[in-house]
């Protein structure tokens, strides 16, 4: 079987993808684990901070990844999907081994207004230290948000693709995380 691919490390993803569901053969798969293992890994360690839980989280991923390759449509590129079941992975992963409670946060929380003029600058115009304590106590999808736009860089119409809603809700609730995280760091000022 893998004569028929002189070099599958210059193949295309989705061609890749259409080879492993289509034969059933895993070994192509190596390919792809080669291409994104380091992005996925350095994705959970940046979540978990130990490299060996970071290493069981990306196998789990990869694991995850290989069974669902049958469910890859292809309406994205294979490097979105794969980031997107990395991130929710890794937040699901944080969620479980958390004991923090999302209540508390919540009830200081409930004004969902927008802010007109959010500045980006004024919102993570904190230490690093202080910022990490912060998101971690946010809701997962308040989470998501801000770690693909401000420690990914992910474009808008990335964001779009991968959570699948429109624009207009993706940046309506880019503001209201924002939002909860300035509030949190005043309550925090304040106590």
């Amino acid at each position: 079987m893998f004569g028929q691919l002189k070099n599958q490390y210059q193949s295309s993803d989705t061609f890749l993808v259409d080879l492993i569901v289509k034969s059933g053969e895993g070994g192509y798969f190596k390919v792809i684990y080669d291409r994104y293992a380091h992005f996925v890994y350095n994705k959970c360690f940046g979540f978990v901070k130990e490299k060996e839980e970071a290493k069981d989280l990306t196998q789990e991923i990869f694991i995850k990844i290989y069974l669902n390759l049958p469910k890859f449509k292809g309406n994205s590129k294979l490097s979105t999907w794969i980031y997107a079941i990395t991130i929710n992975a890794n937040i699901n992963h944080i969620s479980k081994n958390k004991h923090k409670t999302v209540a508390l946060l919540d009830d200081h929380l409930t004004d969902h207004s927008l802010i007109e003029n959010s500045d980006d600058a004024e919102l993570f115009d904190t230490n690093y230290e202080k910022l990490e304590q912060l998101m971690d106590v946010l809701p997962e999808d308040d989470r998501r948000l801000l770690i693909m736009k401000y420690q990914d860089n992910l474009p808008i119409k990335q964001m779009i693709k991968i959570l699948n809603i429109k624009e207009s809700a993706v940046k309506m609730r880019l503001l209201r995380a924002k939002k909860k995280v300035k509030k949190l760091e005043a309550n925090l000022r304040s106590a």
